[in-house]
């Protein structure tokens, strides 16, 4: 563990029960870790993961990190107060998005692990940044491992082939019960995609994006 203290951030007001993974979606880490910690830029999380497995610590979970903005789940609105931030290492999709590494994706994985024991989070409060900002945000992204998360009880994810028939009202009703924020509902169907079923990925409400809502919600 690197400390890489920010000065970006206040009090924490509530009990952490999420955790929410971003990616840096800048140009090198370097560039990324110097944002996080600069007074000016006003953001920051509680960890950077680098490419090679390395670890960041900026701000100490006590503490309230401003990683999340606008954003919405389970009726809740100041995700910072609630969560844990973890900037993943990743140019994102402005400047050559790929795939991310297996030492990076295990660093991440042991860190969730951690987090999740010391504050009895459950599995499926393990997020994406465009889960709770659906209107505004894409990261991680499609390439991001979620699957292999899942394999150590880190988030939850549907059967690779779970299919169901479309039901626009059922879905809305299940993505809202799962947490999103369903008032632009197919925002909200791309930003599921985006984290359960990836192959859909702007297809709409197609069966398998059925099948994967109806898996997790049961």
């Amino acid at each position: 563990m690197i400390e890489t203290p920010s000065p970006n951030f206040d009090a924490r007001n509530a009990p952490v029960s999420l955790i929410i993974l971003h990616y840096t979606g800048m140009p090198t880490a370097q560039a990324a870790i110097a944002r996080l910690c600069d007074p000016a830029a006003k953001v920051s999380a509680h960890y950077t993961v680098d490419e090679d497995g390395g670890i960041h610590r900026h701000v100490a979970e006590a503490n309230r990190a401003w990683h999340a903005g606008i954003s919405y789940w389970r009726g809740q609105r100041d995700i910072n107060a609630i969560s844990i931030g973890i900037e993943i290492v990743n140019p994102g999709h402005e400047f050559g998005y790929r795939s991310f590494p297996p030492a990076q994706m295990q660093a991440v994985r042991d860190l969730c692990q951690d987090i999740m024991r010391r504050h009895a989070i459950p599995a499926k409060n393990i997020l994406g940044h465009s889960d709770v900002a659906v209107a505004r945000k894409i990261d991680p992204g499609e390439l991001f491992d979620w699957r292999y998360l899942a394999e150590y009880s880190i988030g939850v994810m549907p059967p690779a082939h779970a299919t169901a028939a479309p039901d626009m009202t059922l879905a809305q009703k299940l993505l809202a019960e799962f947490g999103y924020e369903t008032a632009d509902l197919a925002q909200t169907i791309t930003a599921f995609q985006r984290h359960f079923c990836a192959s859909e990925l702007n297809r709409g409400l197609t069966p398998i994006t059925m099948g994967a809502l109806v898996a997790i919600s049961t």
